[in-house]
């Protein structure tokens, strides 16, 4: 009998252990206004004027990921976006051209942003922050690829490294 009751403690103990789990960092975005931000379409329907579906969704996603790699788990980042202005413009002179964004050195991403960072439910840290990459065509391994939104992720993705990667190495 005892090893029965040996083996039904184990069972409890291993299942309440599986049930517990480590909490996990998140990263929730909002957008205020996609309507009114500067230029955030990958067509050139919403020339200079509101944002799409595909782009908010896009970059909602990304940023998440950015979350997973670099904050610590128990950390909740909101991130509000304010305003989107895409790398490149649109060309509408040029025949053919209609949804291609030309890049140019005058036409450089940037995205307006509020962010809460909250451990526990207190607030870590908040900022606004207004991100630019004037130099995005100049930056070695920053070169066109099939993703569209190549240069604003590059640009977030230094931003939250050297905002938030600090953060993780002095909580370890």
């Amino acid at each position: 009998m005892r090893p029965v009751l040996t083996l039904v403690a184990l069972s409890l103990l291993a299942s309440s252990s599986l049930a517990q789990t480590a909490p996990t960092s998140s990263v929730e975005v909002n957008y205020d206004k996609p309507e009114d931000f500067r230029d955030a379409s990958l067509d050139s329907n919403g020339y200079e004027r509101g944002a799409d579906e595909q782009v908010m969704k896009e970059l909602r996603s990304y940023l998440q990921s950015l979350g997973k790699r670099y904050l610590p788990a128990g950390q909740t980042l909101r991130i509000d976006i304010r305003d989107i202005d895409l790398a490149g413009r649109f060309e509408p002179w040029h025949p053919q051209a209609y949804t291609i964004r030309f890049m140019r050195d005058i036409t450089w991403p940037s995205i307006d942003l509020h962010y809460v960072l909250s451990q526990q439910g207190q607030a870590v840290s908040q900022a606004n922050a207004h991100l630019t990459d004037k130099f995005y065509l100049q930056r070695p391994g920053r070169r066109a690829t099939s993703d569209r939104l190549y240069a604003e992720k590059a640009m977030l993705e230094e931003w939250f490294r050297k905002q938030f990667a600090v953060q993780r190495q002095n909580s370890s």
